[in-house]
């Protein structure tokens, strides 16, 4: 009977757990809805484009997720929207280095190298969103990474009072879709619980490096600046 009493007892903690998960989850998505854009011609102009790292290769195949939030920086960029791009991510060692494999590809796409702001020390999303505002002093800015990365950033920015929007750019479906999905209702019981309970800050902080902005007037490519 004892045996029978804790088989039923983990599965009511197993289904409350799993259920204040989505429940979570759906909370997260849908307070952050109406600040999340999918076209760059539809997005406010903001001077600061705040990139999510992640690695460039899976398997030495190229990674869809790196692979649309470069291009939706550029795009951005071309468009006028922003002037500058902050890109955070790991920089765990000195042959994984997502934030200069970033810069690497956009100063190919002829992004002029005084636009672009490295953050070694975006090692998760909590410390590339609270480190763009106290380290790099930017707290309005366009987050760029993919939709349900969007939710959890921006609920992030929300808890440390940023006024951030997101790019949302497109994301693989089928099974690895599914697979990041179901792994991103656990990162945001976890993000909330860091927000909430635990009171997590960055890993690493450091003095500020404030990003220069530009005047509104001068966001857009070089060949319309002055």
């Amino acid at each position: 009977m004892k045996l029978l009493n804790l088989i039923r007892i983990s599965a009511i903690v197993g289904i409350v757990a799993v259920g204040s998960s989505l429940l979570l989850d759906r909370w997260i998505s849908e307070s952050t809805a109406d600040r999340i854009f999918t076209d760059p011609a539809d997005i406010p102009a903001r001077s600061i484009g705040l990139v999510l790292g992640t690695s460039k290769y899976i398997a030495k195949t190229l990674n869809p997720f790196y692979q649309y939030r470069i291009q939706a920086a550029i795009d951005l960029y071309q468009q006028q929207k922003v002037n500058v791009l902050l890109l955070s991510g790991d920089n765990a060692h000195r042959s994984y280095n997502e934030p200069w494999t970033m810069k690497r590809d956009l100063l190919k796409a002829e992004i002029p190298d005084q636009d672009i702001v490295l953050d070694y020390a975006g090692f998760r999303t909590l410390d590339s969103i609270v480190r763009a505002k106290e380290v790099f002093d930017a707290d309005h800015f366009v987050v760029i990474t993919q939709r349900f990365h969007c939710e959890r950033a921006l609920f992030i920015a929300d808890k440390n009072e940023i006024d951030a929007i997101c790019l949302a750019v497109p994301a693989p479906k089928g099974l690895a879709g599914l697979k990041i999905r179901a792994r991103e209702v656990l990162a945001r019981s976890k993000a909330i619980l860091d927000l909430y309970l635990l009171n997590i800050q960055p890993r690493f902080l450091g003095p500020k490096e404030p990003i220069n902005d530009k005047p509104a007037e001068f966001i857009g490519p070089p060949d319309l600046r002055s």
